[in-house]
């Protein structure tokens, strides 16, 4: 698997927010807000792109498992200002930081293992910490259930 680090400049998404657990996540919500996102789409005003972005964020407590505490979930799009925000949705801002990055060819399903690779061996490898959030862009090749599916996966480093 390929990976590099790149430096982002800080960056705004709009989108919605959702606490849940991996297995939750994966079930019913991703699909149901992924739908709803795409529909509202286009009363997010000053959104960049229409990628889509699935941040998440963790908490820093020692011990927490992804995939079985829950956590912050957003399903977004960048914006250039974070104004006329539909009221059901939330705002985050990004700041620029360095991550390190890499494609995710496969099944989405099949995701996990690229996570394995880059929070098992990569960051221990590397000598690196990452910090607590990461983010997919589900672009024109995102295709979940195809094995021609291609995710970018930015795993956040800390200074």
């Amino acid at each position: 698997m390929e990976t590099r680090i790149v430096t982002l400049a800080a960056f705004h998404i709009v989108g919605y927010r959702i606490e849940a657990t991996v297995e939750e996540f994966e079930a019913e919500l991703r699909q149901s807000h992924y739908d709803k996102l795409i529909e509202k789409k286009g009363e997010i005003k000053h959104r960049k792109n229409d990628q889509v972005l699935l941040m998440q964020i963790y908490p820093s407590h020692e011990g927490f498992d992804a995939k079985v505490d829950p956590f912050t979930h957003v399903l977004c799009y960048e914006v250039d200002k974070l104004e006329d925000v539909p009221s059901e949705m939330i705002t985050h801002h990004v700041p620029a930081r360095s991550y390190v990055t890499c494609t995710h060819r496969g099944l989405e399903s099949d995701i996990g293992d690229t996570y394995d690779y880059i929070y098992g061996q990569w960051l221990e490898d590397a000598g690196l910490v990452p910090e607590c959030y990461d983010f997919e862009i589900w672009d024109e090749r995102y295709q979940p259930e195809s094995v021609n599916n291609e995710i970018d996966v930015y795993v956040a480093l800390q200074s």
